[in-house]
């Protein structure tokens, strides 16, 4: 593992999306801990970042966390941020896409207008800060981009088909780039998170679209349930975060990463086995097969 300074002493760079919580939040932290300055990008500083600035105080890291407003889905405001972080410090060695969220519902319930607003997030969010930070990773020869994908990336779950569609998506987009910009020495890398305990789940259950006149309202409540209960007994989200750090810090980072054990299975069950005996097990599962 490399650490966050080179051997002039110079600090190393990382821009994260989606910093004022959750898996963003704890990176942004970790990162910082580990001697990085850190960009913490989010879409309202002053009212989305005080849960930020108290962890920072507390791991004695504020003077390099740097809450930074930044709405993914402003292009011009991407670009920026990317040449402020470039100009000021010289360099941008990581990139953490994470910003995003899941849109819940049964995709007939699910307006158009909040499928393409998914997309607009969690893809072309992530795609234009790739772009954005490309040519300076690839001018330095160096530099990891993480993207914060999910199981949900890898199998379609009833409930959950724009999520699903916009991490698909994601996957297919950084398979590409990381072929792309692996010769010039910039790693793309993903990172499939399943059940943790964040509130990405309690989003994407106030966004449910559908309602009790649905005719996929009781298999909706199954899905929620289920939903909730996975999101509450899941993993100590400081593991995805610790994770992200020794990517960071990695020389050459694979380019998926599954957690925790049990995502492992589930990944490795849907594409070994036949997608009939998948397609039942899901069914009983939730038990919506009438």
């Amino acid at each position: 593992m490399r650490n966050a300074y080179n051997d002039i002493g110079e600090a190393r760079v990382a821009i994260v999306t989606g910093a004022s919580s959750g898996f963003g939040m704890l990176t942004a932290v970790e990162l910082a801990k580990d001697g990085y300055v850190v960009v913490a990008a989010m879409r309202d500083p002053e009212r989305r970042g005080a849960a930020l600035r108290e962890a920072a105080d507390r791991a004695f890291v504020a003077g390099r966390v740097i809450p930074t407003r930044l709405d993914v889905t402003d292009c011009v405001r991407i670009e920026e941020v990317v040449a402020d972080t470039a100009a000021r410090y010289g360099r941008i060695d990581v990139l953490v896409n994470n910003a995003g969220y899941a849109q819940g519902g049964f995709a007939e319930d699910v307006p158009l207008a909040q499928v393409r607003a998914q997309f607009e997030t969690n893809v072309f969010g992530a795609i234009a800060m790739m772009k954005a930070v490309a040519p300076h990773m690839r001018a330095r020869g160096s530099g990891n981009i993480v993207n914060m994908s999910s199981v949900s990336g890898r199998l379609g779950m009833p409930g959950f088909a724009p999520y699903a569609a916009s991490k698909f998506a994601l996957e297919g987009f950084s398979e590409a780039l990381r072929l792309e910009l692996r010769p010039f020495g910039v790693f793309v890398v993903l990172v499939e998170p399943g059940s943790y305990r964040t509130n990405i789940w309690e989003k994407g259950f106030a966004a449910m679209a559908g309602d009790e006149h649905s005719p996929y309202a009781d298999a909706l409540g199954r899905v929620r349930s289920m939903a909730e209960s996975s999101a509450r007994n899941g993993g100590d989200p400081m593991d995805v975060a610790r994770l992200v750090v020794r990517i960071a810090n990695a020389r050459a980072p694979r380019l998926r990463y599954v957690l925790p054990l049990g995502a492992v299975g589930m990944v490795a069950l849907r594409s070994l086995l036949p997608w009939s005996w998948y397609e039942a097990a899901v069914f009983r599962l939730l038990s919506i097969l009438r």
